[in-house]
């Protein structure tokens, strides 16, 4: 999980993810199907507290964690409990591709 977020903070408010974020936006500017193709700093801050506050049973097992289990975290690690969400599951997604492809 650490390796997923060293990969996204490359992405972090770069120029081109604003602007596709911008095509994005839902009417209240919201744009969270692109939050991980292109995090803003905020996010990212957000992923990092959320990991750090994570045990490392919780990220050796990502794939087995509640809806519960991820709201608690995020609650201990003072983040939006939907970014936590986000982050998580496309963590998941990601993690079980590679496990596909091998």
């Amino acid at each position: 999980m650490d390796d997923y977020l060293k990969a996204l903070q490359r992405f972090v408010d770069d120029a081109y993810g604003r602007r596709m974020r911008a095509q994005f936006q839902t009417t209240d500017g919201k744009s969270e199907l692109a939050m991980l193709a292109a995090p803003t700093r905020e996010e990212y801050e957000q992923f990092c507290r959320l990991t750090a506050a994570m045990t490392v049973e919780e990220k050796q097992n990502a794939v087995r964690l509640t809806d519960e289990q991820v709201a608690q975290i995020a609650e201990r690690a003072a983040v939006d409990p939907a970014l936590a969400a986000i982050f998580i599951n496309g963590y998941v997604l990601k993690k079980l591709k590679a496990n596909e492809k091998s």
